[in-house]
This record gives structure tokens, sequence and C-alpha cells, in this order.
């Protein structure tokens, strides 16, 4: 990949670069989202690179977070032992970051980009995207109408809490429930439809999410349909959207019109040619991990993790979110709700 080496390549090759570990799915039911996280990395990175990060460049290692999670971590964890590389970020399901985390063991720090549960910081973890409580917020308040919920969502860590806090929500108006395998969402289309739902909250990934909202196009039914993991590039392989009721949560989107947005997506054209892979939240996250890893190791002066940690709280940056702010190794920033409009999203509330 261009902007990246590969694992085997920085183990033999010696450069005097700060090489971070980028784990991004390029393979698996999240491979969809690899190419335009790569791109929105490298750029981070050339930026960042340009004054230097405590007189360094940045290298990015890539590293395929599509595969099992102890496979993905076994990686991770060798190149740090070997001193290949001393930073970790990515974008990847949340399985593979509990492993990843395990294995790098607070010795290096590790920056994840995508909505995650809102548990599960140790020293050195930075958590840049939304909670289930932030996404929900905005699309039950949205949908409040609808009466009859079902909850569908692959059956690992992040849909489970999804579903635990629209359960305290949603109480006796859930009608359904199902966490299924990755590949295997089609076969919850038999139950909706027998308990014809007026809503179904989906925290389906990647390619699953966009397999069940092909079928359930063609099923003919008509529930709205909100979900926590929808980006343009899924939209797109859903082939969007004419109902008015496929909506979306998400901390960004393209279609973002602030000035920030629009100077990201500025930039992200000019450096990678006006056909480049759409930018969306997940491949926008990596751009956040890598600038907020190069901001974190310039106010501390260091990589070191317990200097890290000290200096963490109001480390700033700026991205197409806006300007975003670090506290208790969290970001708190708006979360919009956007309604699909054929292939594009229309933001219909922001909190």
């Amino acid at each position: 990949m261009a902007g990246t080496i590969a694992p085997v390549e920085a183990r033999l090759l010696e450069t005097g670069a700060l090489r971070v570990g980028l784990v991004v799915p390029v393979s698996g039911v999240l491979g969809l989202v690899g190419p335009c996280a790569i791109n929105c990395a490298v750029l981070a990175a050339e930026e960042a690179s340009r004054s230097g990060v405590n007189g360094r460049p940045i290298e990015l290692v890539l590293i395929d977070g599509g595969r099992p999670p102890r496979e993905v971590a076994r990686e991770v964890g060798d190149l740090i032992t070997t001193g290949t590389i001393e930073a970790v970020v990515g974008t990847h399901a949340s399985d593979v970051r509990m492993s990843v985390a395990r294995a790098i063991a607070s010795r290096v720090p590790f920056v994840y980009a995508p909505p995650y549960e809102g548990i599960g910081g140790a020293p050195g973890i930075y958590f840049l995207g939304e909670t289930p409580a932030q996404q929900l917020g905005l699309g039950l308040r949205h949908l409040r109408g609808r009466r009859r919920w079902f909850l569908l969502g692959n059956d690992y860590v992040w849909p489970r809490l999804v579903h635990a806090a629209a359960r305290r929500r949603l109480g006796a108006a859930i009608a359904g429930e199902r966490l299924v395998p990755y590949g295997t969402a089609t076969t919850a289309l038999d139950e909706i439809a027998r308990l014809r739902p007026d809503a179904i909250l989906l925290s389906l990934i990647g390619s699953d999410l966009v397999q069940f909202n092909r079928a359930y196009a063609e099923s003919g039914l008509t529930a709205a349909r909100l979900c926590g993991a929808l980006e343009e590039h899924g939209l797109l392989g859903v082939g969007g959207d004419a109902t008015g009721e496929l909506y979306a949560s998400m901390g960004y989107f393209h279609g973002l019109t602030t000035d920030a947005g629009l100077a990201f997506a500025e930039r992200y054209t000019g450096r990678f040619g006006p056909d480049a892979p759409m930018l969306n939240g997940h491949g926008h996250g990596c751009y956040e991990a890598v600038a907020m890893l190069a901001a974190l190791a310039a106010r501390a002066g260091t990589l070191a993790v317990p200097d890290l940690d000290a200096v963490a709280d109001g480390t700033t940056i700026t991205s197409g979110r806006g300007l975003i702010t670090l506290y208790g190794r969290q970001v708190r920033r708006p979360v919009h709700l956007a309604r699909a409009e054929g292939l594009d999203f229309h933001i219909v509330s922001s909190r």
C-alpha cells in the first residue's frame, strides 16, 4: 500500500523514523473500510512529519486488522517486543482491539479510532470514537414515535453493549433481539418479517451490514433502520436508499459542511485525487488517531506511556470534525444523525 510499509520490511530495514503500527482491516467483514482508512492515516503521518514528532518522521507499518483477534494481537505483540514499532493506532472491531490491548500490555501507546463501548480503558489507550449512549440518544429521540423495536447485531462485545444500552432506554418496546455470527445477518429476516417491528436497531458491521440492508430492501419490509456503523462506503455497497427510513449515527460524515469538514476534504482530495476512496467515519478516524498520537508525543516529549498519560488531558487536534480534545483518555464531540438519501447522507440532527 502506498505510504505504508509491511511488517517484514520494517523488521529488515532501519530508517530512524518513528514506526507506528497501523491496524486496519484489509480483509474480512470490515475490509471495505481499509482503503480510505489507510489514505487518511498516510495524510496525517505526512502532515505530522513535516515538522517531525520529536524530530522524527512517522512511518506507518500496515497490519491487517481483519484477521482473527489472536492472530492480529500476536503480530502486534511481536512487533513491539522486537522494537519494530513504538506505537499503535487503528480502526477495527472491538474484539480485535481487546486482544491487541492485552498484547500491548501498556508497553506502547495505542490510539483507537472507531465507536466503542465506553469501557476497557487502560494506561496508554486513548479512545476517539462515540459510545453507545452518545450514538443512541439522537436516533432514538428522532424515532421516538416507533413503538416496537428489533435489535440485530453481530455477536461480539460492541453490539452486546449497544443492545444493553438500548434495552435500558427502550424497555418493553423491544419486540425481538438477535446477535448473529459474522456472515449470517440475513438469517434474521424471517423473524423480523414475522414480528413486523416499527424500527430496527442495527449493530452489524461491514459486509454484514451491507448484505442485510440489501436483503431488507428486496424483502419489501418497511421498518425504519438505525445503524451505528453505517458509513459512506457501506451505503454505496447497499446501493443507496430511497425509503427515507435508513439512518446512521456517527461522529463524522463526508457531507459535513463545516469549515473543518470542508478543509479536511480538500486536503484529502488534493493528496489522493478526485477518484480516491470516499471519505467516511471509519477512515477519517485513522487520520485523527495518527494526529492525536503525534500531538501526545510532542506534548510529552516522549512515547513513554506514563508520561503520555500525565499530559493527555487537554491534548487537542483539529480534524474533519473540528477541534477535538482528550479528557480521561477519551474524546467527547458532537454526534450526527444522518438519513440516507439515495447514495448520500443528509444530516438531520446533531448533538
